[in-house]
């Protein structure tokens, strides 16, 4: 492959080489996310679709970059290859200009590989095969000379990962199925005892229940008859009511401020006020409306910030997550979290989000996760708040800046904590870090907060 690599290329001159019957010099480079259907037109994108899309553009220009840590560039590489162990395109099976903008961004390192680096035990065979198909498939239709595709010599296998025989798997939980339905049978009977009425304990099995209905009927009594008295039922006792759970009082820390660090960030699909953010908030394996991301747990977040705060602030930063809203579906892409950003209080009736936004910033250094508070107000956040109570909104008018551009709760806003609910407290508490630092803004004194 004598190609040099696109470094210094835009996007739109990388795609209108692979697609030159189609016109792209004049796109902006914030509408070739929507340019799949332009060039694949007999594919269909559902909203997820597009921004998996835009989210992809992003990898494949930071898999480009030449100034990288290697560790993270592997653990980029090993991600991607993970990704496309079970996938043909990107996407699946479906094309897109994703698979085109990675191509140009990797191949011709791909191209510089070693054997043990393509197919060795641990290579990235996944995504040479995956190269290999992008620069031939008549599905996606590039145009890319001969001389200029990556190499792949498919008999340079280094080493074989064994394929799971779907055969033996099967049979595997069969003899695993039929070993624990032995197991069940060889357990002792055990027969329930019973106390007869001439006071003798004994046990009544099938047989013996079967050898005395023929004796009684012997002896005149009717199969299934007896010959004492019912015994008079026991009234049922009233069963104990549940003790009510006891609701937490009010308080801000029952709202649940995390660290969040923004992966990536893009424009929206379906809405131009809206950023649609990958955002890594410390959330354990499996947890509900999480997704893994680069080796990581995140969280999907919309957030109304397009227009008022420049999309490269928001790449690769931390910021101040809230974590324990209810989940809302915003145009299609549902939203787990929020994004804390001050902007000028002002009078009732006036537009509150016209601007200037900052966005909330914890110290750099701070771990994606970790747990944020007002001072003297620890305490353990609530899981998922009730939108029914409106804590949120209850608690968020008391979210401030300072003069000295620290963001902090004045308790003094929030009608319901006066009196003894926040006796001892301080008047203004700062937002802090488990680990000691403070959240701050850049500029913006006396501000709202939310």
């Amino acid at each position: 492959m004598s190609t040099t690599s696109p470094r210094g290329q835009s996007l739109t001159d990388i795609l209108q080489q692979f697609f030159p019957t189609t016109t792209l010099s004049d796109v902006p480079e914030s509408d070739i996310p929507q340019l799949s259907h332009t060039i694949f037109p007999d594919s269909h994108y559902t909203d997820a679709e597009k921004l998996e899309i835009s989210q992809w553009l992003t990898t494949s220009s930071r898999l480009a970059a030449q100034d990288e840590d290697k560790a993270k560039h592997a653990e980029r590489l090993g991600s991607l290859n993970v990704h496309l162990s079970t996938r043909t395109t990107l996407l699946g099976s479906k094309p897109s200009i994703a698979d085109a903008a990675l191509y140009a961004r990797i191949a011709p390192a791909v191209d510089k590989w070693t054997s043990d680096e393509r197919t060795g035990e641990h290579g990235y065979h996944h995504i040479v095969r995956y190269i290999d198909f992008v620069q031939n498939a008549p599905l996606l239709g590039l145009s890319i000379e001969e001389d200029k595709k990556v190499q792949v010599d498919t008999s340079d296998i280094r080493f074989v990962h064994k394929p799971l025989d779907a055969k033996e798997e099967k049979e595997r939980k069969k003899k695993e199925k039929a070993m624990a339905a032995n197991e069940e049978a060889q357990k002792p009977l055990v027969v329930r005892q019973r106390r007869d009425d001439d006071g003798i304990e004994g046990n009544m099995g099938q047989e013996q229940k079967a050898a005395g209905t023929v004796k009684e009927t012997a002896r005149g009594v009717p199969a299934g008859g007896s010959t004492q008295p019912k015994r008079e039922k026991k009234e049922k006792q009233p069963k104990p009511q549940k003790q009510p759970v006891k609701e937490a009082p009010l308080s801000p820390h029952l709202i649940d401020l995390r660290v969040g660090h923004i992966l990536k960030a893009v424009n929206h699909p379906n809405a131009d006020s809206l950023y649609v953010s990958t955002i890594a908030c410390g959330d354990p394996v499996g947890t509900e409306n999480t997704s893994e991301y680069e080796g990581q747990v995140v969280r999907t977040v919309c957030s109304g910030l397009n227009g008022l705060v420049p999309l490269e602030e928001m790449q690769g930063r931390n910021i101040v997550a809230v974590c324990n809203l209810k989940p809302v579906t915003m145009r299609g892409i549902k939203s787990a979290a929020m994004v804390l950003a001050a902007s000028p209080r002002v009078a009732e009736g006036e537009d509150s989000h016209k601007g200037p936004v900052e966005l909330v910033s914890p110290p750099a250094d701070a771990a994606a996760g970790e747990r944020i508070y007002f001072e003297g107000w620890q305490g353990e956040p609530e899981g998922v708040l009730n939108p029914k109570k409106k804590v949120w909104e209850t608690i968020q008018p008391g979210f401030t800046t300072t003069e000295d551009l620290e963001v902090a709760f004045n308790v003094g806003s929030v009608p319901q904590l006066q009196g003894e609910a926040s006796s001892g407290k301080p008047a203004l508490a700062r937002l802090k870090v488990s680990s000691g630092g403070l959240c701050k803004v850049q500029s913006l004194k006396e501000a709202a907060v939310r």
